[in-house]
C-alpha cells in the first residue's frame, strides 16, 4: 500500500488461508492491524489510489477495504475469486474467478462480465484505463477492452497453467509464470524470452520499476533477472543456477514416447536453435538430456534430465526397467552428501506415501525421511494423477495426447496433491465436489457431483466437422450452422443451436460422441436442461447410445450426461422417473475399462444415492443397492467381474460412499444390503492399497453391522 500520513513508509498487506488480511510496516515482523470478514482463504490482493484495498477469496466474494473497514462486498461469482485488479482512474474493480469469468465492478455493482477463458482465471494485470490482461489454467493470456468487454488478443506459449502475470514498465509488454517451469517475457504480442526454472512451478512474477523481473517458485526461492550488465549476478551464482537447471528432473510422459536410440547426439547442439525457448532432447549415451535455446546468449542451455532414462532401460511400453520390473518412473535420489545416490522406482498406480515407506524399508533409512521422500515423488510427478491410473501424454493437440478426447480431464479424479495451494491437496474445491459431513470423513454425502470440464470449442467443433463429412446425406448439417453450438458450449441458450444439437444427438453411434459432449456441457444451463428433458424419448435415446455395441467414449459421455441432469429440478425428476432404464444402462457399462468410463458410471450411482437418501422410497433405494452391488461384486457366472479384475479405485470409492449415504441411519437399506450380499463385495475393497478406499470400506462394513 502507498504511503500516507499514518504510515509514511507504506504498508505490506498479506492474505492467508486463515481468512484474514494482515498489515505490516516495512522492516517489522509484527502486524500493525488485521482485517477480518472473509469466510474462506484470502488468495488475492490489489491496492488502488486513496488507500483502497481489494481482496479476493475462496468464499466467492471480493471485498473493498478503506481505513481498515470493509466498505463493499462484491458478490456474483459462482466459484473462488482468485485474481483481483483495480483501474483507479475509473474507479473500476476487476475480479477473476475459478468460474472462468472476469467481472468489472463500479460502486459495488457488476457493470461487465468478460467470458472467453475455458478454465479458471488465475491472474489479472491492468495495462491502462481502457485495457487489462488475464491469465488462466487454459494456458492462455488474454487482452481485454474494459468498456466493450471484447477480447482483443489471445497469447499462447505456455504449455500448462499460467498462474501469474505482471505488466512491464513500458505499460504494454508483460511477463507470465506458470506450471510449465517457465517465466516468459512477452513483447509486441510475442513470447520474446523463455526462462526455465529448476522446479515444477513458477507461482508468482513481478515486473520491477527498474526493468528487472522477479519470480517466486515452488522450490521456495525468489530469483531476480536483469538486462542491466552492472546488476548481473556473480559467476558463482550463475553457475549454481545453470547447474540446478541441468539436474532438474523432467518427466518423460509429458514429452511423449521416447526412443532413446532415435534421438540426436550432442553434436546436434552445434546448430543454432530456430527461436528463443526452443527445446530439444539429446541422447548422451543411455540418458536423455533436455536443452533450451537461449537466443540472447546464442547457445543451448541444459534444463533437465528426462526422469527414468539415466541408469535404467527404457522399454517399448514407455516404462523403465529396474531390477527386473517395469516402472513409470525410476528416480535418482541423493539422500546424504557423499553417499552414492539411490534408485527410487515408482508406478503411478501406487500411493506416494506407501512407495516412500517401501523405499525407506529397503534401504534401512530413518523414518524421519518419510515425508521428504513422499513429497519428492509428488513434486516430480505433478500433472499426473497418482494412485489411480495412467499418465496423460502431451504432444500434438490434434492427433497426440492433447487432442480433443471427451472427458480426458476429470477435475474430480481424486488425484493426490502436494503442497501447492492451487493444485494440491489443499487446493480450492468448488461446490459440487464430494463433501462428506457428520460421522466420518467419507459419508454420508450431501452434494451432487457433476462433470463440468470443457474442451476448447474449436476442438469439439473440429471433430464434428470431420464427422459431418462421414454421415449420410440426410444427416449432414450445414457448415455454418455448427457455429450456433458455440453458445451452448459456453453455457448460454441459443434456439438455432438447440435445434442443431437435437439433430446431432441422433447421429449414428460411431459419430455421435462430440454431440453428446456438447449435450453434457449445455445441460448445466437450466433452460437447456429443461428443453432437452421435454424432448420425447430423450432418456431412451441416451440409453441406446450406452448399449454394449456403442464406442466406449459414447457410453462414458451418456453416463456423464445422466449425471449432470441432477443439476436442475427438471433433469432430476426425469432421471428418477426413468430410474429402471437408466440404472440398467449403467450396469451395462460395467465392462468399460477406462478410468473415466468407470468413474462416470460410479458417479451416476452416487448422485442417485444422494438424491434418494432423504426420500422414503425403499423400492428405488433397493435398485441402487443392487446396481452398486453388481458393479462391485463378482459377476453372475462366477467369473471375476470388473471390480475383482481392477475396477478403478476412485470408481470403487464413489460406489462405497454412495452406499454409505443410502444406508446411513436407514435400517431398511441395511437389511436390503445384507440380502444381496453387499458386505462380501465391500470386504474386497478393504485390501486395497489406496488408503481412502480401505478406510471407507472398513467404515461401511462397520455401519452395516451396527
Amino acid at each position: 500500500m502507498p504511503p500516507d500520513d499514518t504510515y509514511p513508509q507504506g504498508l505490506i498487506m498479506t492474505g492467508s488461508n486463515d481468512k484474514t488480511i494482515l498489515a505490516y510496516t516495512p522492516g517489522s515482523a509484527e502486524p500493525v492491524f488485521k482485517l477480518t470478514g472473509h469466510q474462506e482463504n484470502v488468495c488475492a490482493l490489489a491496492s488502488g489510489k486513496f488507500g483502497f484495498l481489494l481482496s479476493g477469496s475462496w468464499d466467492k466474494t471480493a471485498r473493498v477495504w478503506l481505513n481498515q473497514k470493509c466498505v463493499m462486498v462484491l458478490e456474483g461469482h459462482e466459484m473462488a475469486v482468485w485474481a483481483v485488479g483495480i483501474i483507479s482512474g475509473q474507479g473500476i474493480m476487476l475480479t477473476g474467478s475459478a468460474d472462468k469469468c472476469i467481472k468489472a465492478w463500479k460502486a459495488g455493482k457488476c457493470i461487465q462480465t468478460y467470458k472467453g477463458h475455458t478454465d479458471c482465471v488465475r491472474g489479472l494485470g491492468v495495462v491502462s484505463e481502457s485495457e487489462f490482461l488475464s491469465c488462466s489454467n487454459d494456458a492462455s493470456i488474454r487482452r481485454w477492452a474494459v468498456t466493450s468487454g471484447d477480447c482483443l488478443n489471445v497469447y499462447f506459449g505456455h504449455t500448462n497453467y499460467v498462474y501469474s502475470l505482471s505488466i512491464l514498465p513500458n505499460g504494454q509488454d508483460f511477463i507470465t509464470g506458470g506450471e510449465d517451469r517457465t517465466l516468459r517475457v512477452w513483447r509486441d504480442g510475442e513470447c520474446a524470452q523463455t526462462i526455465y526454472h529448476p522446479c515444477e512451478s513458477v507461482w508468482a512474477v513481478c515486473a520491477l520499476p527498474n526493468g528487472d523481473i522477479a519470480s517466486g517458485a515452488s522450490d521456495g526461492i525468489i530469483r531476480i533477472f536483469t538486462q542491466a550488465s552492472e546488476r548481473v549476478a556473480s559467476q558463482d551464482v550463475l553457475e549454481t543456477f545453470e547447474a540446478a537447471l541441468a539436474s532438474a528432473p523432467v518427466a518423460s510422459q509429458p514429452l511423449g514416447d521416447i526412443k532413446t536410440e532415435d534421438l540426436p547426439g550432442p553434436e546436434s547442439l552445434q546448430k543454432p536453435g530456430k527461436k528463443d525457448g526452443q527445446t530439444t532432447m539429446i541422447n548422451t549415451g543411455g540418458s536423455v538430456d533436455v536443452y533450451q535455446w537461449d537466443a540472447a546468449q546464442a547457445r543451448w542451455i541444459k534444463i533437465g534430465n528426462v526422469v527414468g532414462s539415466s541408469g535404467s532401460t527404457q522399454r517399448s511400453s514407455g516404462k523403465t526397467l529396474h531390477e527386473g520390473k517395469e516402472y513409470d518412473y525410476v528416480f535418482t535420489v541423493d539422500i546424504q552428501e557423499g553417499a552414492p545416490p539411490l534408485k527410487l522406482p515408482f508406478n503411478i498406480t501406487e500411493e506416494p506415501w506407501m512407495a516412500a515407506q517401501k523405499f525407506l524399508d529397503k534401504h534401512q533409512l530413518p523414518q524421519a525421511y518419510l515425508e521428504q521422500v513422499a513429497n519428492f515423488i509428488i513434486e516430480n510427478t505433478k500433472g499426473v494423477t497418482l494412485g489411480m491410473g495412467s499418465a496423460l501424454a502431451h504432444s500434438d493437440p490434434f492427433t497426440g495426447g492433447d487432442r480433443y478426447v471427451p472427458g480426458k480431464d476429470d477435475p474430480m479424479d481424486g488425484s493426490t496433491g502436494g503442497s501447492d495451494p492451487f493444485t494440491g491437496s489443499g487446493r480450492y474445491v468448488p461446490d459440487g465436489q464430494i463433501q462428506a459431513i457428520k460421522g466420518n470423513s467419507h459419508f454420508p454425502v450431501k452434494s451432487f457431483i457433476f462433470f463440468d470440464n470443457i474442451s476448447p470449442s474449436e476442438q469439439i467443433l473440429g471433430k464434428l466437422r470431420e464427422f459431418n463429412k462421414c454421415v449420410g446425406p440426410d444427416l449432414i448439417i450445414p457448415e455454418k450452422s455448427l457455429d450456433s453450438l458455440i453458445p451452448l458450449i459456453e453455457g448460454n441458450t441459443n434456439r438455432e443451436g438447440v435445434k442443431i444439437l437435437d439433430k446431432l444427438i441422433s447421429w449414428p453411434q460411431e459419430y455421435v460422441f462430440p454431440a453428446l459432449d456438447i449435450l453434457r456441457i449445455s445441460i448445466k444451463n437450466a433452460e437447456l436442461n429443461r428443453l432437452f428433458c421435454e424432448r420425447p424419448g430423450f432418456t431412451d435415446l441416451l440409453c441406446s447410445h450406452a448399449d454394449p455395441g456403442s464406442p466406449a467414449a459414447c457410453r462414458m459421455l451418456v453416463m456423464r450426461t445422466f449425471t449432470n441432469l441432477f443439476r436442475h429440478e427438471e433433469g432430476m425428476k426425469l432421471i428418477v422417473q426413468h430410474i429402471d432404464s437408466v440404472l440398467q444402462a449403467a450396469i451395462s457399462c460395467r465392462d468399460l475399462t477406462t478410468k473415466n468410463g468407470q468413474v462416470a458410471v460410479a458417479t451416476l450411482l452416487l448422485n442417485f444415492c444422494v438424491k434418494l437418501a432423504p426420500v422414503d422410497d425403499l423400492d428405488a433405494k433397493a435398485k441402487c443397492l443392487q446396481a452398486a452391488g453388481e458393479l462391485l461384486a463378482l459377476s453372475e457366472n462366477g467369473k471375476e467381474g470388473p471390480a475383482a479384475k481392477g475396477l478403478d479405485p476412485e470408481a470403487s470409492y464413489r460406489l462405497l460412499i454412495g452406499l454409505g449415504t443410502l444406508i446411513d441411519g436407514d435400517d431398511g437399506c441395511k437389511a436390503l444390503a445384507h440380502s444381496i450380499d453387499l458386505p462380501a463385495a465391500i470386504a474386497q475393497c478393504q485390501t486395497s492399497e489406496v488408503g481412502k478406499l480401505t478406510e471407507c470400506a472398513k467404515l461401511l462394513s462397520q455401519a452395516l453391522t451396527s
